[in-house]
């Protein structure tokens, strides 16, 4: 192992408990010393490090529960009942994909194709608890990915009867009992409430087993909090549609996750927010001030129990109702201490501006205050306490915009309207609306045009619009298509490399670079020899064609000398955002940011910050929280660690709604403009406005019957007038197979997509060459349209470049 590998996994080990949450505790633990251990479940050894697809990362190393707890000294007495799990699980996973395969050729396609993602949900079994010792863990685990959405049956959102029966069994049994729960997204905890130590592990990437070996021997204390609400499968919302083929129907509007609880009346098991310490902390509130529209709360906090611990605080804000319905609060601000020692006490300021309480009025197409008295909620979980209040007089138009995203075919639901709150005793702060200043948008925003584009022909300059691909000769594989780095997903075309423009590789993410860990190299460029495709993809592959790509990785092995680069597995967004800790996050960028550069990519598809709408949705793993504050912060936060690495950038994605992946390619997500601006979108404002990323992906869902990557008024009057991006905006990778079979709403149109302002189509064809041209013939793109995309992605080339020009591949 390389001394960079080194140092970044002991960061994950470092920080890799504030990303987990202790969901119930009786003291229990941590233990005092290793000891004789009776582990189980299907996480113990096959533990998840990440989703399946884009987030597979190729490490060098990965620590399982199982290894990790070994390593830190415990004897594991439950051996055989792991055994005959594993051999279990590997036959019912052969049946499942038989089954797969069988079932795809019946429809006339490919499971390749058709079934990417799909995941075997954890299989019934009859082994006996046999095991002994001081103490028993049952590692739960569940695994999500690209592709498919996870389902309400057990074994995937609920619990099995076995998983049920031993984790029951097993509370009841030892005095020292822990559910850990190795999971990348909600699991239904209904049937096991009664389970006195819970730990929500989460998928760690490379150092997971370590970390939780580390937290059983109070060496680190969870500090995370929930990022998403955790509530069984029957209280879920049903007042909007998921998974549907053609439409799905956001009906819920703004009442998502929390903010539908709390509007409610709802209590869910663990409430969004939430998490427990092996320490105790008290919360004590100290001065509020303004200065100008800003808002800033100082709190204090003290560690009052035995451990040393960290404390995440909340300041959450009701809204008054006027012309608008409001939700009973939203998260205005956060802040997370240091470790403190027991007795240790510190402050805390919060601070948010007044400006971002406002609320969108479709009416009028404005963001707007309205007058009465703004609560502030004080909390270490959103069940947060009354501590304050802002009093404005007037209504303030804070924002004039203008309304350009559709309409869907129903009306957003909205909860009664609640009773008025007292307020009396709390300190008030006085705004006036006159004081707050309307803010305008100038939609015609300036248009560069390069005087090296502006001369090209019309192929080389259609071709700068699209992703390098071979003209002659067979393409590369969808995610894997680039040819300077071997594993990576892409390539901005090399037509103008002559004239100083280089290509621009980009690798998947985002849990780490998604790159091959070996390769050859010769005169034509890199061939990898494992990981080319993820796993999940390879074994879902018809049998001749899997087997032919591993006799030619077979053949290329034997014949160039084989070179190496590894990545290191990042926890996955979801876990990153448990943490709360905007710092962590920076860090695990600065880790990307640096193999970035080792391995001469240039661009990462990274971070994805689509909202939990749904617990259902597949991705979820990847996607940070159900609240857009908390997923903008942390996108701003990886951005500026990746970008701070002279030459690498980001790809914040998927712009935007894109909650399901069921139908993915050509599914409409309804949504009302209101909904859309106040949670889809304000997340991806923050993520511009904080973290300059350099580039953005669309989605490949429709938007109120628009494709995303094709919505001028997404892109440009959205993204770049009002949130000022001032980077490039590719597609999501779209290959014209994706869209076999018959379809309510038609694909994607290569020339279609450049006439909206996005300037790239990934990962490139001869089909999206030839439908840029005659698109340009006909006038469905314009010439100058072309040129000003061409124009942002030379400007973004040769800020990115090296000096030379060239890519500096192979430092690893």
């Amino acid at each position: 192992m390389e001394q960079y590998e080194i140092e970044h996994n002991r960061v994950l080990r470092e920080f890799g408990a504030e990303c987990t949450v202790l969901l119930k505790s009786d003291g229990a633990f941590p233990l005092e010393k290793p000891c004789e251990l009776a582990l189980y479940g299907s996480g113990a050894r096959r533990t998840v490090k990440g989703g399946t697809g884009s987030g597979e990362v190729n490490s060098r190393t990965f620590v399982t529960a199982e290894a990790g707890l070994e390593a830190a000294g415990f004897t594991v007495t439950t051996k055989p009942w792991l055994e005959h799990y594993g051999a279990l699980w590997q036959a019912e996973k052969k049946r499942f994909l038989r089954r797969l395969k069988r079932d795809a050729l019946k429809r006339g396609t490919l499971a390749v194709l058709s079934d990417m993602g799909a995941v075997m949900p954890e299989p019934e079994y009859q082994l006996p608890l046999e095991g002994s010792g001081e103490a028993a863990i049952y590692v739960l685990a569940r695994i999500s990915g690209e592709g498919s959405d996870r389902k309400p049956v057990p074994g995937d959102i609920l619990l099995t009867k076995t998983e049920i029966r031993d984790i029951l069994t097993l509370n009841r049994k030892y005095k020292r009992f822990l559910l850990v729960l190795n999971v990348g997204g909600v699991v239904d905890l209904s049937p096991v409430t009664e389970v006195r130590n819970i730990l929500l592990l989460s998928q760690l990437g490379v150092e997971t087993g370590s970390i939780l070996a580390d937290i059983l021997l109070g060496k680190a204390n969870p500090s995370g909090k929930l990022s998403t609400t955790w509530d069984s499968w029957d209280a879920a919302s049903k007042l909007g549609s998921f998974g549907d083929r053609d439409d799905t129907r956001y009906r819920e509007g703004i009442y998502v996750g929390y903010r539908r609880f709390g509007s409610t009346g709802q209590k869910p098991l663990f409430p969004f927010g939430f998490g427990l310490s092996y320490t105790a902390f008290t919360l004590r509130p100290g001065r509020l001030r303004r200065e100008g529209e800003q808002i800033l709360a100082e709190v204090r906090v003290k560690n009052t129990g035995r451990y040393p611990g960290k404390e995440t605080v909340q300041l959450y804000v009701s809204q008054p109702w006027g012309r608008l319905d409001k939700p009973f609060q939203v998260l205005a601000a956060f802040g997370k201490t240091e470790s403190l020692q027991p007795g240790e006490e510190t402050t805390l300021c919060l601070s948010f501006s007044l400006r971002e309480l406002a609320s969108y009025d479709e009416a009028r197409a404005c963001w707007i205050l309205e007058p009465g008295d703004y609560l502030l909620r004080l909390g270490n979980s959103s069940a947060a306490r009354p501590a304050a209040v802002l009093r404005l007089d007037g209504e303030a138009i804070v924002k004039q915009v203008k309304n350009c995203l559709g309409k869907p075919d129903f009306r957003d639901w909205k909860p009664e309207a609640p009773q008025a709150q007292p307020v009396d005793g709390l300190p008030v702060l006085h705004f006036r609306a006159a004081d707050l200043e309307t803010e305008t948008v100038d939609y015609e925003l300036p248009q560069e045009i390069d005087p090296l584009v502006a001369g090209l022909d019309e192929e080389t300059l259609c071709l700068l619009n699209i992703g390098a691909f071979k003209q002659k000769g067979a393409q590369g594989v969808v995610g894997n298509a680039a040819n300077a780095v071997a594993g990576a997903a892409g390539e901005t075309a090399s037509c103008l490399r002559d004239q100083g423009v280089p290509a621009l590789v980009m690798a998947d993410g985002p849990a780490g670079l998604r790159l091959s860990r070996r390769y050859t190299k010769d005169e034509t460029g890199v061939h990898p020899l494992d990981g080319s495709m993820p796993e999940t993809v390879m074994e879902l592959m018809p049998a001749p064609a899997a087997l032919a790509m591993r006799l030619l990785e077979k053949r290329q092995k034997a014949e160039a000398p084989i070179y190496e680069q590894n990545c290191t597995a990042i926890p996955i967004g979801t876990a990153l955002a448990q943490s709360w800790n905007l710092e962590l996050a920076r860090r695990c960028g600065d880790i990307v940011g640096d193999e970035m550069e080792r391995f001469g990519v240039q661009l990462w598809l990274a971070p994805a910050l689509n909202l939990h709408r749904d617990v259902r949705c597949g991705r979820n793993f990847e996607y940070f929280s159900e609240d857009p504050l908390l997923s903008g912060s942390f996108a701003a936060a990886i951005t500026r660690g990746v970008q701070a690495h002279p030459g690498c950038g980001v790809t914040v994605k998927h712009f935007a709604a894109n909650n399901q992946e069921t139908n993915r390619y050509s599914s409409n997500s309804q949504v009302s403009e209101r909904a859309l601006r106040e949670l889809y979108l304000r997340g991806f404002e923050i993520a511009v406005r904080e973290g300059r990323p350099h580039a953005l992906m669309s989605s490949y869902n429709l938007i109120n019957g628009v494709h995303s990557s094709e919505r001028w008024d997404l892109i440009q009057d959205v993204l770049r007038a009002e949130f000022g991006f001032a980077g490039i905006v590719m597609t999501d990778w779209i290959l014209s197979s994706m869209y076999y079979g018959k379809h309510k709403y038609p694909a994607p149109n290569a020339a279609r997509i450049a006439a909206a302002g996005n300037d790239l189509v990934m990962p490139g064809g001869k089909g999206d060459l030839k439908a840029m041209l005659k698109g340009l013939e006909t006038g469905l793109v314009t010439r100058e349209q072309l040129e000003i995309n061409a124009t942002r992605v030379v400007k973004m080339a040769r800020t990115l470049a090296t000096p030379d020009g060239e890519q500096e591949a192979g430092r690893g």
